[in-house]
This record gives structure tokens, sequence and C-alpha cells, in this order.
């Protein structure tokens, strides 16, 4: 074949040649391209995301506490307080201050009888924390709410109620208490708490110092606090005195425990165990 007939094969070899050469060079770049490029198409995410969050600091085991000498004895329990240490204001001005706070409705039915708090000016008491005492007496459990026909809430001092509770200097308190036809006086001075109408009146002389036979059988003083609060209320809801049951017994709470506990143990809730804990009346 003469050589102007071969020279047209030679170019489409050569130009099949360079084709498969460049084909080779296009999958190498998108292989590469591939290789660098996250699901999302971003070159170097990877590698930006690692310098905008920073690397993670590394992980610090816990310290471990010691575990406790097998001598070393628990901390003991600081003795409960029987009464508060230092004087007690006999006279305040006979004014009080009224707690301004509204508080959670007592009890799951019955009427509803509101309660406001008070405290003499010049008996050194706060108004709020005597006002958590007397809801701590009064929400139990274990206190008159248990009975399921009873609620109490405290309202603020100028708010319609029922009926309030008074902290006062004992002459103070005397003079309420014989103004309601009660006489609390024992040996010439005012010594019990009382109720008169609408009025529930605990004297500052025992809300500081309990009584003596609470004190030297180490009754704390909160619960003390907690049975002149439910006796005291007991007469403003209609429950008169009761006696002790018998010796060794819990003393219902309509008991006198202020003067005696006759055999019974000091007890400052009117339900215990669900019921109505009650003695022979007096």
């Amino acid at each position: 074949m003469p050589s102007s007939a071969r020279l047209p094969v030679r170019r489409r070899r050569r130009f099949a040649l360079i084709a498969q050469l460049v084909a080779v060079v296009v999958a190498v770049g998108a292989a590469v391209t591939v290789i660098a490029e996250r699901p999302g198409g971003q070159p170097g995410a990877e590698r930006l995301a690692a310098e905008q969050i920073g690397t993670p600091p590394p992980l610090v085991d816990a310290p471990v506490p010691p575990e406790p000498s097998p001598s070393a004895a628990p901390p003991s329990s600081a003795p409960p307080v029987l009464r508060v240490p230092g004087a007690v204001p006999s006279a305040g001005s006979g004014t009080f201050g009224y707690d301004s706070r509204s508080g959670p409705v007592l009890g799951r039915a019955g009427e509803l009888r509101r309660y406001r708090v008070a405290v003499e000016s010049g008996s050194d008491e706060d108004a709020a924390d005597f006002a958590q005492a007397v809801h701590t007496a009064l929400a139990g459990p274990g206190s008159w709410v248990d009975s399921g026909r009873l609620r109490l809430q405290q309202v603020p001092g100028a708010a319609p109620r029922d009926f309030t509770v008074y902290l006062a200097t004992a002459r103070t308190a005397g003079r309420m208490c014989a103004q309601g036809g009660v006489n609390i006086r024992i040996n010439g001075r005012p010594y019990t708490s009382c109720r008169a109408p609408g009025q529930v009146i605990i004297n500052l002389d025992r809300w500081r110092l309990s009584v003596p036979h609470f004190v030297s059988a180490a009754v704390p003083l909160t619960v003390y606090r907690t049975y002149v609060v439910n006796h005291e209320v007991g007469h403003q809801l209609g429950h008169r005195h009761e006696r002790c049951p018998g010796a060794g017994r819990p003393a219902p709470v309509m008991m006198q425990q202020t003067l005696f506990l006759n055999g019974c143990r000091a007890n400052p809730w009117p339900y215990l165990n669900g019921r109505r804990h009650s003695g022979p009346a007096l």
C-alpha cells in the first residue's frame, strides 16, 4: 500500500492513544477530588471544623474520695434545743406586727378556715419565723387537717380571717386572755397560753422556755411549740380538755401538757397513724 494511504491510519492510532491518556488523567483527577471533599462538596471541611471547634481537652479522671478509716467515728449530731437561752422580755408594746404572706391551703377537704399570724412588737421575735412554726404545726402530718373535714390557710394581716394566732409577752398574754375570760396565772404570773374568741394566744415565756417537765425529759423545744399551737387551735376548733389515757401512752394533744403529763408521754399531734388520738374527757 502506498505511504499516502497508511498516513490516516497512523493518525487515527495516535489520536486514540492521546484519547486514552486524557481519559486516564481525567479519572485520576476525579478520584482526587472525591477524596478531598466531604459529601457536601466543601473541600477541607474536616480541617475547617477542627480549626473552628478546637481540639477537645483530654479526659481527666475524677478524683476518687479516700475510703473512711475503720477507726473514724461518725460525727455526733448536736443535742436538741430544749429552751432558748437568755432573758425573755416580760412585756412588749402591746401592738402587733402581722406576717404579710399567704400560705397554701392545708388539708384535703372540708370547711376552709383562714388564720393570720401576729407577733408583739418588743418580743424580739420575727413574725415570719413564728408563722413558719405555726404552719409546721398545722400542716402535719398529724395535725387537725388530717380529719379530712377541715382545711386551714394562712392569710395576710388585713385579709378576712376566722382567727388570729398571736405570740405575746407574758404580761400582754395575761391581759388578752383575761379579756377573753381565761385566767392563765400560776403563782401570780401569766404562765400558760390560751384561746379567747377568735384569738389563739401563745405566751412568749412558754414559746422560749418550754416547761420544766419537758426540759427534764429532754423533749425538744420544737415538740413543745408544735403541741402548744395544736392545743390552743384545738380549743378554737371546739375541742375541750382531755386526760391521759394510760401510763406510758402518748398524751392527747388536748391534755394540759403545759401543766403535767400524769404518766403519759409528750405528744404534739391530734392524729397518730392517721387516727384521732384522744383521752377521757376532763
